[in-house]
């Protein structure tokens, strides 16, 4: 049995149904850095995989507001503070019906090796509530962020815990939930990120995600000696905030997005997507993908219940990179077969661990460039990091100066991940590199600063 088996076996206890993703994290990690863990005994003997994989603590609380029918309405709110090793915890909130404790454990692990990528000085944490946005009215969102934020509000601080959005938390939610922190506090101050930038968000922060993904990308083509996206058919899964600047910066750079998809359909468009019109879609109606064809009736829109049995159409187009931006384990083995028979040369994960492992095993062993998400989907959190520090020093960045700095941020997080493979005999496999490099930051601070 390896060294890597012996770390998986210790943690048996954590692989139940809710854990699952949470699990099929914290293994694809111990496997990643098995040749760490035996150049250098000392993250065995600090135990320190088993005091990372265990949250500094989980908060759980009740939260009550009044629908506009004045009935009470009850949800479950939660805060996973998970390592703050490298700085004060950082990590966004979901709203959606499928949040539970053990979806943001996976998410809080991947975002403590995320934020440690970017060189920053951030932790990592996550949480949010099983409260769905969708068909609620904005007084409703506007109560329930109050209610939320009421409990909340004990746990974080500027320097201690600074949530953001996440699915079903863009800028509306987080205008509501820092209003209600000012409300209680009567502190300003720099305790949430994302807020809309006439009071102290930072500009690009909306594009930051989506745009990062494409700079890793850029970089990680250039690295590996293949052709620009410049002039390349790229499809992009999801339609929400980071699939439609990825979908943006890819047009902006010259390559050709001709795909996206939302919970009820997938949509083709093989000209070349209107980004306008899926902006007014998504983003001003929160419509249907479905409605994009009465504008373009040369694309093409599959609804969800024609998909494949096994698959997903967005998949089976024929592209030089993809991008899956919509959400965990949603590119399956049959996928990534698709992906290879039709000439895919790079994946890049825009989302929190899209690709199954399966899928992963196949993109490496046909030596597809990959991109894991805790390193390609880093630009989110690096420019939440900016807009912390535009708020400690009560100052504002140009969008150029935000951008350049994504960039530079982007491209030396690519370089390291690319360095460290090579450095520990696994070069050109970016997801080990990211698991080595984040992990070996985390832990060496933690070593460092005693139990």
């Amino acid at each position: 049995m390896g060294i890597a088996e012996k770390e998986i076996k210790k943690f048996e206890n954590h692989n139940c149904a809710e854990n699952a993703v949470f699990y099929q994290a914290m293994e694809e990690v111990i496997y990643s850095i098995a040749p760490l863990l035996e150049s250098d005994e000392k993250y065995i003997k600090y135990a320190i995989l088993e005091r990372l994989v265990v949250p500094d603590r989980i908060i759980k609380f009740k939260v009550t507001w009044l629908d506009d029918n004045n009935k009470i309405q009850v949800n479950t709110g939660y805060r996973v503070q998970f390592n703050n090793a490298l700085g004060p915890y950082k990590g966004g909130l979901r709203f959606h019906p499928t949040v539970n404790e053990g979806i943001l454990k996976f998410l809080g692990f991947e975002q403590i090796l995320k934020n440690a990528l970017t060189g920053l000085p951030i932790g990592g944490a996550k949480g949010g509530s099983d409260f769905d946005p969708k068909g609620k009215s904005d007084f409703e969102i506007m109560k329930f962020c109050s209610g939320f934020m009421t409990e909340l509000h004990k746990y974080i601080g500027a320097r201690m815990d600074v949530p953001a959005g996440d699915i079903g938390v863009g800028a509306r939610e987080i205008g509501y939930l820092y209003g209600e922190y000012k409300k209680i506090t009567s502190t300003y101050e720099g305790v949430m990120t994302g807020k809309p930038f006439f009071f102290g968000g930072s500009l690009m922060r909306p594009e930051a995600t989506g745009y990062g993904a494409v700079y890793f990308t850029e970089s990680m083509l250039e690295i590996e000696g293949k052709e620009p996206l410049t002039g390349k058919i790229c499809t992009v899964s999801g339609a929400g905030n980071v699939a439609l600047h990825a979908i943006e910066k890819l047009q902006q750079i010259g390559a050709i997005p001709v795909s996206c998809s939302d919970s009820k359909g997938t949509l083709h468009d093989a000209r070349g997507l209107d980004l306008k019109l899926l902006k007014e879609i998504k983003l001003k109606r929160r419509g249907s993908l479905q409605e994009y064809v009465k504008s373009h009736s040369e694309a093409k829109y599959i609804p969800v219940d024609e998909y494949p049995q096994d698959g997903h159409p967005v998949w089976d187009i024929p592209c030089y990179a993809a991008f899956p931006c919509a959400t965990q384990n949603e590119l399956c083995e049959t996928d990534a077969k698709n992906l290879i028979t039709n000439g895919c040369v790079s994946v890049t994960e825009g989302a929190n661990m899209p690709s199954r492992p399966e899928a992963i095993e196949l993109f490496l062993s046909h030596k597809i460039c990959f991109a894991p998400a805790k390193a390609a989907n880093a630009g989110g959190v690096a420019v939440s990091e900016f807009e912390m520090s535009q708020n400690a020093s009560m100052s504002r960045w140009s969008f150029e100066k935000v951008d350049t700095k994504l960039k530079e941020t982007m491209q030396m997080i690519c370089k390291r991940v690319a360095l460290t493979a090579k450095d520990y005999g696994v070069e050109g496999n970016y997801v080990d590199g990211a698991n080595i490099a984040g992990f070996k930051k985390v832990a060496d601070a933690m070593i460092a600063e005693g139990i």
